[in-house]
């Protein structure tokens, strides 16, 4: 099995900085989500797996990240439910929490769209990771 890569360091680019000094809030999901793809690429794979949308997805900001910022994501799994999974992506600046992004999954049919329950296996998986 690969190794899960739950973490991810970068330094905040100058592209993702408004005006004022700060990042735009549209990049806080963006980073969110590109954590929890490389995290979500190390899963069990399944040959009938269902498709995965979002069906929620908030940032809360402690406080505003800054270009050059050493910044630290990290992807959790907060909740389990019989057809969606839940995550938290943080991102931590030294010891300080600067923001919160929760990302809220539904598995659903490949056929038809229609919501399916998450996988045995995939349940199994993601358990290894609640925090």
């Amino acid at each position: 099995m690969n190794e899960v890569t739950r973490t991810v360091e970068m330094n905040v680019p100058f592209r993702d900085v408004d005006m004022s000094g700060q990042v735009f809030l549209g990049s806080y999901i963006s980073y969110a989500e590109s954590v929890l793809a490389t995290f979500w690429s190390s899963r069990p794979r399944l040959q009938d797996e269902p498709l995965y949308i979002a069906s929620k997805v908030t940032c809360i900001l402690h406080r505003p990240m800054h270009y050059d910022e050493r910044v630290l994501f990290t992807a959790s799994v907060d909740k389990i439910g019989v057809r969606s999974v839940g995550f938290i992506i943080s991102a931590d600046i030294g010891d300080e929490r600067a923001a919160e992004v929760e990302i809220i999954w539904q598995a659903r049919s490949r056929e038809d769209r229609s919501p399916v329950p998450l996988p045995e296996l995939t349940r199994d998986w993601l358990y290894g990771f609640v925090d």
